[in-house]
């Protein structure tokens, strides 16, 4: 009996830190198969890599808590990247102002999403997939299809700079999890975000604000999608149209990867987080093996298809 009981305990503690110990182990295999990866260096980059995937899956991870989906994350960066990069060189805007004006813009196009989604009642994956048509068509239009650069040094310290040592995308990585951490465990909203999720019928008879509160984390959402075009603009020095070209899929694969569930209801965001990183040594390691990118695509797609495949399994199993 006892040992039938400790063999369910460390089952139990397997699946819980499961992420966590592949994670240490594909680290272990990239540290071992080049000396690159294990550097400072690289860590650093590496953790400015996993902080703009970090962020958009954050909001990705309170959409998803709904029951809801959003595909246009990638363009809602693309679009406000354009904007940033086009106002910093057509005006004398103070670089605040010109960071909050996209920002601004993402949360506008996040909403639209939500208003769609919970007033017309219309289905997340089309609203956000004719979103994601039209915020890459707005970035072509604005830049006429040609990346904008020559971008101030001022505004390139955003993503370059560092305190303590640890770059400033990383520390605005870690703001934005606490801000989402304090939504959905000391607030009633969060409370509301998983009730949606698991019985939005429940909710709606429980007087839980259902329209208004879907509407919401599609503005969260795109609030992230602002901050991290600011991230990633600063970091390549420029406004690219092609910018954040499959980063919805990026976002969505950390996010089920971190153990939500894609039918809503349930999902944490250090799970989120964990799944971003995953991703991020992936790729980096990848990177330094000097792996071309077209297997790395497949290998992305096979991780994607993986997390997908072990949310199904967890959705038979309750």
């Amino acid at each position: 009996m006892k040992t039938s009981l400790g063999k369910k305990q460390v089952n139990q503690l397997l699946s819980k830190y499961s992420l966590i110990l592949i994670i240490l182990g594909i680290a272990l295999i990239m540290t071992f198969s080049t000396s690159a990866f294990l550097t400072g260096t690289n860590l650093i980059n590496l953790l400015r890599q996993i902080s703009i995937n970090g962020i958009l899956a954050i909001g990705m991870t309170l959409v998803v808590l709904t029951g809801g989906i959003d595909l246009s994350v990638g363009s809602i960066l693309a679009f406000s990247g354009i904007i940033i990069a086009g106002l910093l060189r057509d005006t004398y805007l103070p670089i605040i102002v010109i960071v909050l004006i996209a920002i601004l813009v993402a949360c506008i196009m996040g909403a639209l999403n939500g208003y769609f989604i919970s007033y017309w009642n219309a289905a997340p994956f089309v609203v956000t997939l004719a979103m994601m048509t039209i915020g890459r068509g707005l970035t072509f239009v604005f830049s006429d299809g040609r990346p904008i650069s020559n971008l101030p040094g001022e505004y390139l310290e955003i993503s370059r700079g560092s305190i303590i040592g640890i770059p400033n995308p990383a520390w605005i990585l870690i703001v934005i999890f606490i801000l989402g951490t304090i939504i959905l465990n000391n607030l009633k909203l969060g409370k509301y975000i998983y009730a949606i999720g698991g019985n939005e019928n429940a909710a709606l008879v429980s007087g839980i604000p259902v329209k208004r509160v879907k509407l919401f984390v599609y503005v969260l959402s795109g609030f992230a999608c602002g901050v991290a075009a600011v991230i990633w603009t600063a970091r390549v020095s420029a406004g690219l149209p092609t910018a954040g070209d499959g980063y919805e899929l990026d976002a969505i694969a950390a996010t089920v990867i971190g153990g939500a569930r894609l039918s809503g209801g349930r999902g944490k965001l250090w799970g989120t987080l964990l799944g971003a990183l995953l991703l991020g040594i992936v790729s980096n390691g990848l990177d330094l093996l000097n792996v071309s990118s077209f297997y790395q695509k497949i290998v992305k797609g096979l991780i994607i298809l993986g997390a997908i495949l072990i949310d199904a399994k967890r959705n038979k199993k309750m």
